[in-house]
């Protein structure tokens, strides 16, 4: 059986949750007597471990406090990651007006930001007055490294992006001394996306560069485990999810940045650069059958913001997709049409051919759980990748 369920053919109907719209093509699904998916009750225990209400306040009053504490003498008590999307952008409405902390914004620019995307970030941060630490990597170099991913065949190619935010938030954090970073992911409001779907670390990167790219890494900032540990045994650097302590409803919040800030929606979850657009609305539909909507929607089912009438409905609606950023990044990369269609018709591989850092994470297990237990490390991570074994 393929490692990408949703590419398997069924000749019968295919088990769904009765809550969700998880259905048996999720990786690592399962079903209570109840026709309940274990993705559902995951989210039932995240529920009672990370509460809202006047519960939740609570909790983020007393780290909020503890921040400022380890912020004086100082210029700045948190870094939040900024993208010019909806949960960056609240975050540091959050931070800033709502709990008065002092924010450095980090940015990393990977060179396909959108227009509005850009627009959202100068907007948002000026009429806050927060400060902004960008780093931009070498145009033709990230070229380089995106094209070494298509050749691999694998659907992780936006992850040199991801772990380069990562490792953008530590060097700001490092360089101001500063020893926690808010990150604006909501569980309730985009889930958590089922292991064996991605997977991403800098030893992953530089194995699949190495074999299908040329030219070295030298502006691309990477995760390495040593910097990694560095930062938050020697720095002491924590993470920190407030979005999970707090009512947040997303339509909401759009329409709260739009008449308060001049905030502008980009169409989509995580569309605000274009090679995420990309990744998620062609490469991983089209490619891998992965459609990251069922995670959405699923999360806002669980939440009561979406029905699951209203969900199966949508689902049924074909993304929309912009012909210009495919013909923007052939370009950009150096496909030709014919190479292209290729690479969409290649063997999908999975993060398992190639060499990563995994089973060290799984061997190291102990000391990580300490980790998120200290709240240096997510929960996320600690559990995809030291947990989860290869699959």
């Amino acid at each position: 059986m393929s490692k990408f369920k949703f590419l398997e053919h069924y000749d019968r109907e295919i088990r769904a949750c009765k809550r969700c719209i998880y259905d048996e093509r999720i990786p690592g699904i399962s079903f209570d007597e109840s026709g309940i998916c274990n993705y559902c009750r995951q989210y039932e225990h995240m529920m009672t471990e990370y509460p809202t209400g006047e519960k939740g306040m609570a909790i983020l009053q007393d780290y909020v406090d503890q921040m400022k504490r380890d912020g004086k003498g100082k210029a700045y008590d948190v870094v939040i990651g900024v993208s010019g999307g909806c949960d960056s952008s609240y975050m540091c409405y959050l931070a800033k007006e709502v709990f008065g902390l002092r924010v450095l914004a980090a940015h990393f620019d990977n060179t396909y930001n959108s227009k509005i995307a850009v627009e959202n970030i100068h907007t948002v941060l000026e009429k806050l007055e927060i400060d902004l630490y960008t780093h931009v990597v070498d145009a033709d170099e990230y070229q380089r490294i995106y094209k070494s991913f298509f050749l691999a065949s694998v659907p992780e190619i936006d992850i040199p992006t991801d772990l380069a935010l990562a490792v953008v938030h530590y060097m700001a954090a490092a360089k101001y001394g500063i020893k926690h970073i808010w990150e604006g992911h909501s569980f309730r409001t985009e889930g958590i996306s089922p292991p064996g779907w991605f997977y991403m670390d800098a030893k992953y990167v530089k194995t699949v560069h190495r074999k299908f790219g040329d030219g070295k890494i030298k502006t691309l900032p990477m995760l390495w485990m040593s910097h990694w540990l560095k930062w938050i045994v020697v720095n002491k650097i924590k993470k920190f999810r407030p979005l999970y302590y707090y009512d947040y409803v997303k339509e909401n919040a759009k329409k709260f940045l739009s008449s308060e800030y001049g905030w502008q929606w980009y169409g989509g979850h995580h569309m605000e650069n274009r090679t995420a657009y990309f990744a998620n609305n062609y490469y991983l539909p089209r490619k891998f059958g992965i459609d990251l909507r069922y995670s959405e929607f699923s999360a806002l089912i669980r939440s009561g913001q979406l029905t699951r009438e209203e969900a199966l409905v949508k689902i049924k609606e074909q993304k929309p997709f912009d012909q210009d950023i495919l013909d923007e990044i052939k370009r950009r990369v150096g496909f030709t049409d014919d190479e292209f269609e290729r690479i969409m018709k290649a063997t999908p591989r999975h993060f398992t051919d190639y060499t990563t850092y995994k089973q060290t994470f799984e061997r190291m297990a102990p000391l990580f759980y300490l980790l998120y237990k200290s709240g240096y490390v997510t929960k996320s991570f600690y559990v995809k990748y030291c947990l989860t074994k290869d699959s």
